[in-house]
């Protein structure tokens, strides 16, 4: 086994003729490899020392360790900065265009809905994504054994306590962001005007019109004289500014446990006009949205006279409107991340 001088010896002259990075990686490897480094033998070798040497030997070691990182460290800073050699730039190339990030057609579409509703005079709200039964359920007219709790097809996080072991609420992924909507009532008088945009989660199996998790927006509206036309008048402007003014809709009778009466927004399928195909399920119709005159429990939920203040609401999917807005048959395609479609749908 050489020793520490001859190995510093050994390190000095092998550095010395080292000038490009490809053989400074070379002479680090053979010192200090972990495997076959000479400083790394040395230093295992201090276990089988006499013991009256080994102290003194491995501290011997461990200095030489520390040099030749140090001087390995200060030669690689030192070929850093001579640069690469002036034949191996050719400033006659072209330039490369760098690739720009845009914004995904999904948060395109989002921001489109919110400056329509803000033209409109309505306020953008956000809210948790973890919610209580109280703001996503109880409040909105559906106590525990309501069957339409079974419309949502909910993602429980933990179980309700009774009060006595505590009291806590279920939490759960909201199903949609109408409870915003409710913590928004209970710190705020009418009249109320807003939009709460935001992902929601239900247990869906996905398919060209369904998801597990999606981007909803919730509408709603509270004050004195609010009826069914103002709805309709509202979801006919704001389909006129998203899809042009030959957009064609229809509102249909339906049901919603928070507003009564429940209607159903439909627009004309994109894919066949009308004409019926397998994306509209032959009907010539897609449904966009769901609305309603918002039912007086919910106002009595969060301390609104509903004697005096009517509202209605809306809610609908980001991803239904994206795909009538851009002709796509298919909404699984906005999470594909597939760049040759995105690139397309850019700006």
């Amino acid at each position: 086994m050489p020793s520490t001088d001859q190995l510093r010896a050994q390190f000095q002259a092998a550095l010395a003729a080292t000038s490009t990075p490809a053989a400074l990686r070379a002479v680090r490897d053979q010192f200090l490899s972990r495997k076959h480094g000479h400083v790394t033998a040395l230093l295992k070798s201090v276990g089988t020392a006499p013991p009256e040497e080994r102290r003194t030997l491995g501290a011997e070691a461990n200095a030489l360790r520390v040099e030749i990182e140090a001087a390995l460290d200060a030669r690689e800073a030192a070929i850093a900065s001579q640069g690469p050699p002036p034949a191996a730039i050719d400033v006659t190339l072209p330039g490369r265009v760098p690739l720009l990030g845009r914004r995904h057609p999904l948060t395109q579409v989002r921001e489109r809905v919110e400056d329509i509703f803000i033209g409109m005079g309505y306020q953008v709200i956000e809210g948790p994504e973890l919610e209580d039964d109280w703001h996503n359920f109880e409040a909105l007219n559906m106590p525990p054994d309501h069957p339409a709790r079974d419309m949502q097809d909910t993602l429980y996080l933990s179980s309700p306590l009774p009060a006595p072991t505590g009291g806590r609420p279920a939490t759960l992924l909201r199903t949609h962001t109408s409870g915003m909507q409710i913590r928004h009532m209970e710190s705020n008088p009418p009249p109320v005007r807003l939009i709460a945009p935001g992902r929601v989660y239900r247990r869906d199996m996905a398919d060209a019109t369904h998801s597990p998790m999606f981007i909803q927006v919730e509408g709603l509206v509270v004050d004195e004289g609010i009826s069914l036309g103002d709805l309709k008048g509202t979801l006919q402007t704001f389909a006129n500014q998203l899809y042009g003014a030959d957009v064609r809709i229809r509102l249909r009778p339906s049901f919603f446990p928070y507003t009564e009466p429940s209607a159903e927004l439909d627009v004309q399928c994109w894919s066949c006009a009308g004409s019926g195909c397998p994306v509209c399920k032959k009907t010539g119709w897609i449904e966009l949205l769901g609305c309603g005159m918002v039912h007086p429990a919910v106002f009595e939920a969060v301390g609104y006279d509903p004697a005096r203040y009517t509202g209605f609401a809306f809610g609908v999917g980001i991803e239904r409107l994206a795909m009538r807005f851009y002709g796509i048959d298919d909404m699984r395609v906005f999470y594909e991340n597939d760049r040759r479609l995105l690139e397309q749908l850019a700006p």
